[in-house]
Parts: structure tokens; C-alpha cells; sequence
């Protein structure tokens, strides 16, 4: 069960809602949470529900102990226990298989790989579950007496499937006690319908294109034609930030209904003119993990240049391990960790000078993650040799029939989503909002009006474009 689909809409987050508005006791809400985070676990495998729970378990039971302890050594001991359980587990269920095919490559050795299914989530609320005991562990948070709540922390449905990874400091004080005002849910309503048109409309819009310009099966891709690659890879580009920054946004709305505040996620990653600047707006909370539980206990930037980009360089492998168990992900951390470290070394100067130089770091920046997402989309990396032959003119034709009928249905559509990209909207509503509130007349009911049905317009139009394509408002429009 996904955000987007009309089952979760309408027949899991509506109930949840209604039976949570109901109670008034933050205790019940709070149970409620669980009851319905569990259902939907239990959702992607009944039997992946014991797991969570286990692991809930483990590092509610560690951060106790380290809580209750006073001595140094029991604290780091405990954990190690909680880093160890909690690390096999994701190894076991996420990167066993791909080290067997890996060693089987090379050795013959093992005849057969078994195929392990991937619980749903469990990269989400490992990491929350990591932080939660290191934090207790530093003592930046106390170690809650309550399993159950715990259990809550890491079982919010709200940010299992794409994040963000919440920090249980941040939501420590709401799990206890919260209060919900109107402007919450309104806001929370307002960001869900935002994500889910989002996803439904744009993101699946952008899927729709990339796949057919961009196929994924072996040998298809020798007959597409370059003009089709860069369309298709852009499309694709679009459909990434468009899908990963929906479910964010649904995340955060979701959680601002019933009053859980979560930090942003996604800040108009392709707004940036540094590569740099793109990694502290993509995915901020799984950044600033590896920032804090990785980056900086490696030592950081602190023990000079050798030694910074050796960390910088055991993150990079650790956030391409993070995406998947594939070489193509492995591959494409590293090549950011190429142009970060060029950056730090020399790049970010030049390109910070003035505003030509921040513009054409702007432009080089969409360069560098537009080809790094060519690594991210295949997992076969001879299909990865044969769309960078194709993006270089080489080897392929120019022009096909495929590039005419995208460009001349879906143009449109395709403008809307870079739009949507960037914070144009955002500034146009800024300045909409800032006008009304000077001028206390028909401006200001207009505005009103706009904010007041724009969710519902949005829910509508996504389930329209949840139904099928060709309800699709949006992507069939020509010029």
C-alpha cells in the first residue's frame, strides 16, 4: 500500500483520521497511531511486523540500559550490541543477496542465491532506531521508559516508505503531549494534497515518458535515438525529485494533521549551483544522518585534507549502499563523491564568486545530476555504457519518431513538471499573500478563496489521474 493510490486515500487515511479526531486523549491518538502503522506493515508482509517489532524492542531495551548506567564502558558496550543486531538485520534482508551474486561471480560459490524479500521500510526506521540510541547513548535525548512509544516512534506510517527520517528528539516532546490547532490541519491537508498531486499527475507523468523513450530491458536501448535519450533522461530526472519530494510532502502533511511537526526533506534540490548546495537540499534528513553518525565521529573535516576526504569518501559508498544493493548505486555515490571533493578542494570557490560564476555553477550543476541520475536509473550498467554513448551522440540516430510524438504531445506537460521543480509557485504565493494582507479588500478574499479549494481541486484532479491516464488532464495537452 502506497500514498497514492486511492485504497490508502480513501479507505486507510480517511478512518485513521476520523477515528483520531474522535478522541481528544493524546494517550488514545497515540495507540491509534500504532494500531493503523501496524496495519500498514503488515500490509507489505503480516510476517515483517514481528521484525519492527523486534527491533523496536532491541533498541528501546539498549537505550535503557545505556540510560541507567553510569559507567562509560557498559554505555559503549550496549551500543555495540544495538549497532550490531541492528546492522546484521539490515545486511541480512537488504545486502546479503548481492554479496552472494558478487562472491558466486567470482568463486562459483554459492550454486543458488536465496531471494530475500525486502520488509518494507526497514532502511527508515533502522537508521531512526540507530540515532535514537546514539542520541541517548550522547545524552542529547533521555531514554523513553515507555516500549510502546518507542514502537510508535518508528512505526509512524507517515514516513516508512520514502522519509523523512525523523530524529526521535524531534518528535520526543509530540509523542508525549501535543496540541492540534486548526492552522495544523488546514497546513497538513493543504501539503498531503500538494504531495499527492505531486505524484499522481507529475511524477507518474515524468514515469510514463521515461519509460517509454528509456526501456529498461536488455538490448532495448540500441534502437532509441540520442534526441530520445536526453528526453527520456529528463523526464526521468523530473519524475525523481517530483516522486521523492511528493511522498515527503505527504509525509510531512500527514504527520501536521494529527500534530507531529517533521523537518523538511526536499528544498528545490535543482535550484542549487554547487553539487554541494544539490546534497543539502536533496534528502536533508538522510544527509544530515550520515553528517552526524558517520561523518562527523570519523573525525570529520577536522584531522586535515587526507583524512576529510577519506570520510567523505566512506559516505559516499555507505549513501550509494544506502539506495540499493546494486554496483549502480555503489557507482553513483561515488561519482558524487568525485565533485564534492573536487569542490571542497577548488570548485565551490570559483563557482561562489560572483553571479555569472554562481550561474554557470547552476548550469553545471544540473549537468553533473542529470548524468549521475543515468547511474541511478539502470541497474544493468550496460545499459548505463549504451545511454551515455547515446547522450554523447555516438553510435545512435539522431532523431526518431518516438522524439516527435513526446515532444508534440507531452511538451506541456513536461514544462509544467520543471516548473514545478523549482520555487516559482512558492514566490508567486508569497507575493499573493503579501499583497492581500496590504490590501484588505477583494484581493484578499480571492486568495482566500484560492487557498480554501485548492486541496480539494488537487485531491480530485489526482484521482482522476490515479484511475488512469487518460484522465490525465495534464499530459496528453498539446499546443
Amino acid at each position: 500500500m502506497v500514498f497514492s493510490s486511492l485504497l490508502f486515500v480513501f479507505a486507510f487515511l480517511v478512518p485513521q483520521l476520523a477515528l483520531y479526531f474522535l478522541i481528544r486523549n493524546t494517550k488514545a491518538r497515540n495507540i491509534i497511531l500504532l494500531f493503523f502503522s501496524l496495519i500498514f506493515y503488515a500490509f507489505g508482509g503480516p510476517k515483517f511486523v514481528i521484525l519492527l517489532v523486534g527491533e523496536a524492542f532491541v533498541s528501546w531495551f539498549t537505550a535503557k540500559r545505556i540510560g541507567k548506567t553510569a559507567f562509560p564502558e557498559m554505555k559503549k558496550r550496549w551500543l555495540i550490541v544495538e549497532l550490531v543486531f541492528m546492522l546484521s538485520l539490515l545486511g541480512v534482508f537488504k545486502y546479503l543477496g548481492f554479496f552472494l551474486d558478487n562472491i558466486r561471480f567470482f568463486t562459483g560459490w554459492p550454486e543458488t542465491v536465496p531471494q530475500i524479500i525486502l520488509p518494507i521500510g526497514i532502511s527508515f526506521y533502522t537508521f531512526q532506531l540507530i540515532s535514537y540510541v546514539i542520541d541517548v547513548y550522547r545524552g542529547d535525548v533521555e531514554a523513553q521508559p515507555a516500549y510502546w512509544k518507542v514502537l510508535l516512534y518508528a512505526s509512524l506510517f507517515h514516513q516508512c516508505i520514502a522519509g523523512p527520517i525523523v530524529r526521535y528528539q524531534t518528535v520526543a516532546a509530540e509523542i508525549e503531549d501535543r496540541k492540534i490547532t486548526l492552522n495544523d490541519v488546514t497546513e497538513g491537508v493543504r501539503r498531503f494534497s500538494v504531495g499527492l498531486a505531486k505524484k499522481a499527475i507529475l511524477a507518474n507523468g515524468c514515469a510514463d515518458i521515461a519509460d517509454k523513450l528509456l526501456p529498461e530491458a536488455a538490448g532495448a536501448l540500441v534502437n532509441v535515438s540520442s534526441l530520445s535519450m536526453w528526453l527520456g533522461m529528463l523526464a526521468y530526472m523530473l519524475q525523481i525529485y517530483l516522486d521523492f519530494s511528493a511522498y515527503s510532502d505527504m509525509a510531512i502533511g500527514m504527520g501536521r494533521m494529527v500534530g507531529f511537526h517533521y523537518l523538511e526533506n526536499f528544498d528545490y534540490p535543482y535550484s542549487a549551483h554547487t553539487v554541494q548546495g544539490f546534497w543539502r537540499k536533496w534528502h536533508i534528513s538522510l544527509s544530515t544522518f550520515f553528517r552526524d553518525y558517520v561523518y562527523i565521529p570519523l573525525g570529520g573535516s577536522r584531522k586535515g585534507t587526507g583524512r576529510t576526504i577519506f570520510n567523505m569518501l566512506i559516505v559516499w559508498f555507505l549513501t550509494g549502499m544506502w539506495h540499493g544493493a546494486s554496483w549502480n548505486f555503489i557507482l553513483w555515490g561515488l561519482y558524487f563523491f568525485i565533485f564534492l571533493t573536487l569542490e571542497r578542494l577548488f570548485l565551490s570557490k570559483l563557482l561562489e564568486k560572483n553571479l555569472f560564476t554562481r550561474i554557470i555553477g547552476h548550469v553545471y550543476t544540473l549537468i553533473v545530476v542529470y548524468f549521475g541520475w543515468v547511474l541511478f536509473r539502470f541497474t544493468d550498467i550496460n545499459n548505463v555504457f549504451e545511454t551515455v554513448k547515446g547522450l554523447c551522440f555516438s553510435g545512435h540516430a539522431l532523431y526518431g519518431i518516438e522524439t516527435e510524438s513526446a515532444l508534440l504531445n507531452k511538451v506541456f506537460f513536461l514544462a509544467l513538471a520543471i516548473i514545478a521543480c523549482f520555487p516559482l509557485g512558492k514566490v508567486i504565493e508569497a507575493v499573493l499573500h503579501k499583497a492581500a494582507d496590504k490590501h484588505d479588500g477583494i484581493l484578499l478574499h480571492m486568495v482566500n478563496i484560492i487557498d480554501a479549494f485548492t486541496p480539494a481541486l488537487l485531491v480530485i484532479l489526482s484521482v482522476l489521474a490515479l484511475v488512469g491516464n487518460s484522465y490525465n488532464p495534464f499530459l496528453y495537452f498539446r499546443f
